[in-house]
């Protein structure tokens, strides 16, 4: 069932919820003939998609934030942020179609479940997307399985972040490649900043190759935490002072 919804609680219905918006207003024909069909469309899908509707005369904030200028508008979201839309009276088939699109694809479920099976059977139909190989080079890093990580996370070698975790991967499995970097990262999932100290500590005196392993590893780590991470923006510049 279509819920209706006024600013007060279109935060808490929309933004935090994600459902489809249908702006709309009383006098609006072609609003009374999208309704019914938009909303047996929608019910057809049970739980998987929900409607709100804002009487944009009612609310006209929420109107102008989001740049309503004709009605019916429909606007769908997830995740707090709208991801698709259309304007005017549709068919249902066509109803049919944008809502359909909506629905999540399987390599997003597997990235929401985040298990290995998952991962590896969409990355299977999908060896090209990225999140993917990430996702899975991350989880095997973390089980302790370098070797494997380092077979996935090959195919990620040309994102900054999949370079990275692939020289990790390489020398947990192969400390002997260069010790003294690879007690550094054993260090890393339980003492992050002291891992990345460490790491800046054998930047001193290290020929190119080194220096490059290491700024590949560090990059890598800062992509992988973010730059909401408060550690980033801290040894990013002290990578960037070590090595220039």
């Amino acid at each position: 069932m279509a819920v209706d919804v006024s600013e007060l609680e279109f935060e808490q219905e929309v933004i935090e919820a994600s459902k489809d918006v249908d702006f709309w207003a009383p006098w609006c024909g072609p609003c009374r003939q999208l309704a019914p069909v938009l909303e047996a469309a929608v019910e057809a899908r049970g739980e998987a998609v929900r409607l709100v509707k804002v009487n944009t005369d009612e609310n006209p904030r929420i109107a102008q934030a989001y740049r309503i200028q004709g009605i019916p508008a429909v606007k769908a979201f997830r995740d707090g942020k709208v991801i698709d839309e259309f304007v005017g009276v549709q068919p249902r088939q066509a109803i049919d179609a944008f809502l359909d699109g909506l629905a999540p694809g399987a390599a997003e479920l597997a990235l929401a479940a985040g298990d290995e099976t998952s991962l590896r059977e969409a990355l299977a139909a999908e060896p090209r997307h990225l999140e993917l190989r990430l996702a899975l080079g991350r989880l095997l890093l973390g089980a302790g399985r370098a070797d494997d990580a380092v077979e996935v996370l090959r195919d990620a070698a040309h994102d900054t972040v999949g370079a990275g975790m692939l020289a990790r991967a390489e020398l947990v499995a192969d400390p002997a490649a260069d010790p003294e970097i690879a007690a550094a990262l054993a260090r890393y999932d339980g003492d992050a900043a002291g891992a990345l100290d460490a790491l800046i500590g054998l930047l001193a005196g290290a020929d190119a190759e080194r220096k490059d392993r290491i700024r590949n590893v560090m990059v890598g780590i800062f992509g992988e935490r973010g730059n909401d991470d408060p550690l980033v923006p801290t040894y990013r510049k002290r990578l960037a002072s070590a090595l220039y």
